[in-house]
């Protein structure tokens, strides 16, 4: 599976200007003919979080409408970072994932509420698991935050995630961080993890770009810069295949005695 992912310097609260960019670095990006292309975490708006309410995409239906035109017209399947999806009782973070025929095949809002960027008072927690399968692999999406939280990650893989699809908006001075705990999760989990981070700067923060691809081994296959840019690279399923057996961590676990 052949990946690319877009980094992208997003524009502060101007969703227009967001899905105008969007759509040349799409285009760009499916030139490469890639089985996937990945964008970061709420790349229509930022963290413009005061604003949600005004700007955020009701249910997501332009977004999904956006996404699934240019899935069809170049045939691949992208995971579309995530957007503000405005519904009923709030403000979601949600990522959509479409197939290359632009079909809707997953959809998953970030459980995990970042409080130092006061998400919680202006965002609604999802509810659900973030599984789907992209050409018969099966993946799961996890947004930002949420790699911080092992078990969230484990409760994808122990049921069969071989991918996991990580989109973004670390800020620089936790760079660190960043790529350890990609590195740590992709390693435990035996196997790729696909993260897409942003670039640039908002009134507030400095983004730390550094989008990545890991092997199951947390063999580093290609990294970004701190720039935009669209970073490529190949996974190899068979890989976590093999890792997995060589190193038999899933059926040796104990689950029993963890809580």
């Amino acid at each position: 599976m052949n990946i690319s992912l877009i980094q992208l310097d997003i524009a502060f609260g101007q969703p227009e200007v967001n899905y105008a960019s969007a759509e040349v670095k799409i285009r760009e990006a499916a030139a490469e003919r890639p089985d996937c292309i990945v964008l970061p975490e709420l790349w229509t708006t930022g963290y413009d979080l005061t604003r949600l309410e005004e700007i955020a995409d009701p249910q997501g239906a332009d977004t999904k409408s956006f996404i699934s035109r240019l899935a069809r017209e170049y045939g691949v399947n992208i995971v579309a970072g995530s957007v503000a999806s405005r519904q009923a009782a709030g403000v979601t973070n949600s990522m959509y994932v479409f197939n290359r025929s632009g079909e809707l095949t997953g959809e998953y809002s970030k459980l995990h509420l970042f409080r130092l960027m006061d998400e919680h008072l202006y965002l609604q927690p999802g509810q659900s698991k973030g599984l789907f399968t992209l050409d018969g692999a099966p993946c799961s999406g996890l947004i930002c935050y949420d790699i911080r939280f092992p078990e969230w990650v484990r409760a994808h893989t122990s049921l069969g995630a071989e991918v996991l699809f990580v989109t973004a908006e670390w800020p620089l001075p936790r760079l660190s961080h960043w790529r350890a705990l990609l590195i740590s999760r992709a390693i435990e989990n035996q196997c790729y993890v696909v993260a897409c981070n942003r670039a640039g700067t908002d009134p507030a923060n400095t983004f730390a770009g550094h989008s990545m691809i890991i092997d199951p081994w947390g063999d580093i296959v290609s990294e970004a810069g701190e720039s935009e840019e669209i970073l490529t690279g190949t996974i190899d399923l068979q890989k976590v295949r093999d890792v997995r057996e060589q190193i038999p961590i899933f059926s040796d676990r104990r689950p029993d005695l963890y809580r």
